[in-house]
């Protein structure tokens, strides 16, 4: 399977639309309003994709250059859509040490996606994280709010078939 960010089609919806249009009509001329239209933007949708970008550009009247450097500067922002379950692998020192890596590269290769990506389905997205706080569990993984500690790249394939 090819490796993708994300193959899912931006889907907005007029009511999402709407929702942003009145966000840019109230911020528009207040100085410094992209970081807030950007905060509104991503809950309204979820993340951040060329499509909302460029209706943030046009509203704020500003380059679409300078609304994707900020959405890709900070890290609070997502340009790709995150999965119903949200996988994240730690590969903080611990983690890595023990192996952390081979578990990102595992579930990689059996969803068939990379870091920052999102199944078709939209049923998992993948992201590295640099510490969860389980350093005695390591290599340790999030699905969503559940913990799995003490990982090898063997036990990957069962954790995620819970999840089907």
């Amino acid at each position: 399977m090819a490796k993708v960010k994300t193959s899912i089609p931006f889907t907005g919806t007029a009511e999402q639309e709407a929702k942003l249009k009145e966000v840019i009509a109230a911020e528009k001329d207040v100085p410094g309003a992209l970081m807030p239209v950007l905060q509104k933007a991503q809950e309204i949708y979820g993340y951040l994709p060329i499509e909302v970008q460029t209706m943030i550009a046009e509203g704020l009247n500003i380059p679409l250059e300078e609304v994707y450097g900020v959405s890709t500067f900070y890290t609070q922002f997502a340009l790709n859509p995150k999965g119903k379950y949200k996988i994240s692998v730690c590969l903080g020192t611990a983690c890595y040490v023990k192996g952390s890596q081979a578990i990102h590269d595992k579930i990689a290769e059996i969803l068939g996606i990379e870091e920052g990506g999102c199944t078709a389905d939209g049923r998992f997205s993948l992201e590295s994280c640099r510490c969860v706080g389980a350093c005695g569990l390591a290599p340790v993984m999030m699905i969503n709010d559940d913990v799995y500690g003490r990982l090898t790249p063997d036990m990957v394939k069962g954790i995620l078939d819970k999840y089907n």
